[in-house]
């Protein structure tokens, strides 16, 4: 049954070419396997607390953890999902820690359907270029791409970033490294931010791109943040228009936390006057750097 469903969502999918034929034979291979453990080695309880102990036995929870995150799936009294998810998950390279992460953060991934819901999205990951270590990585950094649907969702995300950033390769390389790049809404945050950098900063798109290419997550933060950010650097005398504006609001964001993390002040008080002190120090150095460069 799962064999057979890959089969046809790779022939009738054009955003999903075939995969070398060894990788796609292993794929197919377990998924024939997995209808007939479903099948053949699932098991039912009547014990309504028998969830606790499946994952303390299966995949090594201890029962005060099992408790933080199990309530949503209680109602299970069967292991047949479970089973199915977990013998996938194994077979595509996660190990017990990651397993347990995953769960975790979401105990319903247990029950999701391997083949239509799973199986689908490791094998378009794997289309993208991504090894399979990359995969688990890519996963554990955004879990929530096992909730997208390929077509309506992933591919629409992939498509949006890929065009500010300029490369596939750089998406990948985001993807692979950070763990948020999923999570925001194009509509409420991206497209928001980018719309007020544009039409109300002056910032052209080309400039706003080379710094989203190493610093996207100036965009993916509230649209308010963005707003005092610029509000920020226009106290500080930073000219909307310069060519550094853009990357001196990198620098308001993340260069006060750098230059606390590299202070070795003991006394706090001080410590904090300090950073905040060395941090608009810095902005207005800038600032002043861009005037000359203008």
């Amino acid at each position: 049954m799962v064999a057979a469903t890959l089969r046809s969502i790779l022939r009738r999918n054009s955003l999903l070419p075939l995969f070398e034929t060894c990788r796609l034979r292993d794929l197919l291979f377990f998924s024939s396997y997995v209808d007939i453990a479903f099948a053949v080695c699932g098991t039912t309880s009547p014990d309504p607390h028998f969830v606790m102990e499946y994952l303390v036995n299966s995949c090594g929870f201890s029962p005060s953890e099992v408790a933080k995150f199990s309530k949503p799936i209680t109602y299970l009294r069967s292991t047949d999902k479970p089973d199915v998810v977990l013998n996938f998950m194994r077979s595509q390279c996660f190990n017990g820690v990651g397993i347990r992460k995953l769960i975790s953060w979401k105990a319903s991934y247990l029950c999701m359907n391997v083949e239509k819901n799973l199986a689908p999205k490791f094998l378009f990951l794997l289309d993208l270029g991504l090894l399979e270590s990359d995969i688990v990585d890519v996963i554990l950094k955004n879990h929530v791409i096992l909730l997208l649907n390929v077509h309506h969702s992933f591919v629409a995300k992939l498509e949006m970033w890929e065009s500010l950033l300029g490369s596939r390769e750089l998406v990948l390389k985001h993807l692979k490294k950070t763990g948020w790049f999923f999570f925001f809404s194009f509509e409420k945050t991206l497209h928001p931010n980018l719309k007020f950098l544009r039409d109300e900063c002056g910032i052209p798109e080309k400039r706003a791109s080379l710094v989203l290419r190493s610093h996207p997550q100036l965009i993916s933060q509230k649209p308010e943040s963005l707003r005092a950010l610029v509000a920020r650097a226009d106290e500080l005398g930073m000219p909307w228009l310069s060519r550094m504006f853009v990357r001196t609001l990198m620098f308001s964001k993340w260069g006060l936390n750098g230059i606390c993390k590299t202070s070795c002040c003991v006394d706090q008080d001080y410590h904090c006057e300090f950073c905040v002190a060395v941090h608009e120090f810095l902005i207005l150095q800038l600032s002043s750097a861009s005037r000359i460069l203008e």
